[in-house]
């Protein structure tokens, strides 16, 4: 085991504040000297890039349902190495999830009480001063698994307003430790998908400095850090995921950016070396690389400097006359026959998979997805069952894949079938779903 300490920053429910007060203690304590290490509880590929910017180190992904018990311990290990401190940051609410198992449900609850980690409850109290505690008691006795070290305290009114919430706390014992003003700067910028990426905020550095400098004036960081424990197991390489091949091309540019830190990691620690290539400035995939990975990303807001990107386009179709090639969510859309933008205009793709995909029409695909693989791919062995997470707003415009076309059987987190997905094509594979373990 290592002896690594660590924090869940959790919330009763989503867009409370937890990225902000995860992003200011993480800045705020490293700036002190702290190796802090990040975490997000969930499958999120946006946040942990905010998390590498705050502390200068790669942040994992915690998953309960989606990783095996031996892999999650793995990527706990991997967030544990070298660190004073892990600062997980939670998604949706503390105990969201789905109906499975206990401890294997998805929610961030999961996480605190596997490796011991105590919460710091994100209490967004606009609209509320004594009731919030009531909420935070509920929190408290929901589940008898985890420990609650204390609450922050967002989008505080005024002064008074604090008051009267710290009293309602008082009745229940629950320590205030720190409070953020209402201010509507501190947000992030958004689009469709979550935070516009770390990678192209202006000003990420000057954002997060302000940040950490709330939190020295705004959190008791000495009670935060005490108020840590827990362990996690050492990480076991060979419990998390395999490559593709030796040598990986990894698409990386605004367009491509959604591959999981667990997955790199993996691939990493089996001896395999990462390649990244910009489809955006028109490199095709390095020819001395023996398999592709197109993950996912933005394509939908760079198709048409994607369609007329033909050195790209081009090396990628002799690439995959040879070697494999797999793409996953906006990856799987440049696959495509075909990408229809927003506004309506279809731009042609690497026609390498018989699908075309449309954003004009926007419809939400959320949730989990177990596959079982249909034929040997990138990804496996034909029957390997897969686990990972749909995110997206792109619909398919063309027939859905049968037995011989489709890449896997899928159903979601509740064994509900939800038919073929994905396609394949000789060499080449892709899917709407991002594998997680």
């Amino acid at each position: 085991m290592i002896a690594t300490r660590g924090l869940l920053v959790a919330a009763p429910r989503s867009s409370s504040g937890k990225t902000t007060v995860t992003l200011a203690l993480m800045r705020a304590l490293a700036r002190r000297g702290l190796a802090v290490r990040g975490a997000k509880c969930g499958p999120d590929y946006i946040d942990p890039a905010f998390h590498q910017a705050a502390t200068g180190h790669p942040s994992v992904n915690l998953d309960s349902f989606a990783m095996p018990d031996a892999m999650l311990d793995s990527v706990a290990g991997l967030a544990a190495e070298g660190a004073d401190l892990v600062v997980a940051e939670g998604s949706m609410g503390l105990f969201d999830g789905i109906v499975a198992g206990a401890g294997r449900t998805g929610a961030n609850a999961d996480i605190a009480a596997r490796y011991g980690w105590p919460v710091l409850l994100v209490l967004d109290v606009s609209g509320a001063a004594q009731s919030a505690a009531a909420v935070a008691l509920g929190c408290t006795l929901y589940d008898p698994r985890i420990r609650i070290a204390g609450v922050i305290l967002n989008k505080v009114a005024s002064p008074r307003h604090r008051r009267l919430v710290e009293a309602g706390l008082a009745q229940i014992g629950l320590p205030v430790l720190g409070a953020f003003m209402r201010d509507a700067t501190l947000v992030l910028p958004e689009r469709h998908l979550g935070l516009v990426q770390a990678r192209e905020t202006n000003d990420l550095d000057a954002r997060l400095d302000r940040l950490a400098d709330l939190a020295e004036a705004g959190l008791d960081l000495d009670a935060i850090v005490a108020a840590a424990s827990g362990s996690v197991p050492a990480a076991t390489p060979g419990a998390l995921p395999r490559p593709p091949g030796q040598r990986v091309a990894v698409a990386s540019d605004a367009a491509f950016s959604f591959l999981y830190p667990h997955m790199e990691a993996g691939w990493r620690a089996r001896g395999a070396a990462c390649v990244p290539f910009s489809p955006l400035a028109d490199e095709p995939p390095p020819a001395d690389c023996d398999a592709c990975w197109l993950p996912g990303g933005y394509p939908e807001l760079h198709a048409e400097r994607i369609a007329g990107a033909q050195r790209f386009l081009d090396g990628l179709r002799l690439f995959a006359a040879q070697k494999p090639v797999h793409g996953e969510c906006g990856g799987y859309m440049v696959l495509g026959e075909s990408l229809e933008d927003a506004a309506g205009i279809t731009h042609r793709m690497a026609g390498l998979l018989p699908v075309a995909t449309s954003y004009k029409t926007r419809r939400l695909h959320l949730g989990y997805r177990v596959a079982t693989l249909l034929a040997d791919c990138a990804l496996g062995r034909a029957g390997t069952r897969l686990v990972g997470h749909e995110f997206h707003y792109a619909s398919e415009l063309t027939l859905s894949p049968d037995a011989t076309t489709a890449l896997a059987s899928v159903t979601d987190a509740e064994g509900v079938a939800l038919g073929m997905a994905g396609h394949r094509q000789g060499r080449v594979s892709g899917s709407f779903f991002h594998l997680i373990g």
